[in-house]
């Protein structure tokens, strides 16, 4: 999104300078893998040209959700995944619908409350191009979101000028006389006239080229703790991987850049023969909404749990604001959200582990918060609404980097 903006280049974006591959024997193949024949141990690429291996690790990432709407390949219809991608919304935000009538891209519409989908618009917005967001829910991102933060989100959205429609699917998309999109229309009869429509309802692993072969898949490739697959010699890793047994609180498909890097140090490993087991610790995730970054430890379920209860504090200006879902009978910390305040990784994660109660975590709350300078210290407010919320007198511990600190 940073490339489209104008804030970075591409180049930017490389992990490494050019001439690392080289330096460090590593050849790169620019081709397609069109099949891969496992007996022979032979990838057969769109070029027809062949490359044997010893051993194989498939990391063929994930691609835009299509549901089979009517109109769902026209011009102008697209995700947002791949550079490929990025390229494709440069051309179509850019080039007139028709020479004679120089019309651009002016209006779009955002198919999927995710955080793609917010991204694409953010993107958008920057153009000078409207959005209007379909959320197929009653509220943004309701298969994730806490209906408080999905609310606090969507207020949020809704200020940055993006039209949000709840309650409302698409049904079909439909393209004028150059079979290039030109209006959608919705499950409630509703058209909407759009030159652009962004597919952004969930990814889903990039393997359809491996289903009739005999790797065992699922909705991904199954793998194991060590990220084999039924095949020997051949292991899956990033967002094509599906964990037959996933490790304790993690789902069996993580389609997040940084298990996709935990993945690959724990694959690095197994190859050369020192064998260790993929063992992400606690989940955690973070994003943006425009300005407000967001940031999720643990397990904080879209409906609170009969087991469950909650502690939720927004600030005086209504731009922050904190959940925290503790277990009833222990009072122990199970996991939390967090809105346009920043959190220490490493206390989030240890406190997790050690399963601490509430009680700990709003005491030492200060400890990890890390908000840039002037940045205006919520911490008595967040520890006043606590006490006023359970009827307790909690105060805040000062900060003692060595007991707290892993």
């Amino acid at each position: 999104m940073y490339i489209y903006m104008g804030h970075m280049e591409f180049d930017h974006t490389k992990p490494y300078e050019d001439y690392f591959w080289k330096k460090n024997k590593i050849d790169l193949k620019f081709d397609r893998v069109d099949k891969v024949d496992f007996e022979k141990k032979t990838l057969i690429f769109q070029s027809s040209e062949t490359l044997e291996y010893d051993k194989l690790i498939i990391a063929t990432g994930s691609k835009p959700n299509k549901f089979g709407w009517p109109g769902q390949d026209l011009d102008g219809v697209q995700g947002l995944y791949s550079k490929q991608d990025l390229e494709l919304l440069e051309k179509n935000t850019h080039a007139a619908l028709t020479t004679e009538s120089k019309r651009k891209v002016k209006r779009a519409v955002v198919v999927g409350g995710g955080l793609i989908g917010v991204e694409l618009a953010e993107m958008l917005l920057t153009r000078n191009i409207q959005v209007t967001f379909l959320v197929k829910e009653d509220r943004f991102w309701g298969n994730v979101l806490p209906s408080e933060d999905a609310n606090f989100i969507l207020k949020h959205l809704r200020s940055h000028g993006v039209e949000v429609k709840l309650n409302s699917e698409l049904e079909e998309i439909l393209a004028d006389n150059r079979a290039r999109v030109n209006k959608i229309r919705t499950k409630n009869a509703e058209e909407i006239e759009c030159q652009l429509v962004g597919l952004t309802a969930g990814v889903s692993p990039n393997i359809s080229f491996l289903k009739d072969t005999s790797l065992e898949i699922n909705q991904g490739i199954l793998v194991d703790a060590h990220l084999k697959t039924n095949i020997p010699d051949v292991y899956a890793i990033g967002d094509c991987a599906e964990f037959r047994n996933p490790p304790k609180g993690r789902r069996n498909i993580e389609q997040v850049w940084y298990t996709g890097k935990m993945m690959g140090l724990v694959v690095g490993s197994n190859v050369l023969g020192k064998e260790i087991e993929y063992q992400p610790g606690p989940w955690f995730n973070s994003a943006k909404f425009f300005d407000i970054e967001y940031q999720t430890y643990g397990k904080v379920g879209n409906e609170l749990l009969d087991s469950e209860e909650k502690f939720y504090w927004t600030s005086n200006d209504g731009l922050k604001c904190i959940k925290i879902i503790s277990d009833k009978q222990s009072n122990s910390f199970i996991g939390i959200n967090t809105f346009g305040i920043r959190l220490r990784h490493n206390l989030f994660d240890k406190w997790l582990r050690e399963e601490r109660d509430t009680q700990y975590v709003i005491e030492h709350i200060k400890s990890a918060l890390f908000d840039p300078e002037f940045y205006k210290d919520e911490t008595l407010s967040i520890v006043e609404a606590y006490n006023q919320q359970n009827g307790t007198s909690f105060k805040l511990k000062k900060r003692n980097w060595k007991s707290i600190l892993p």
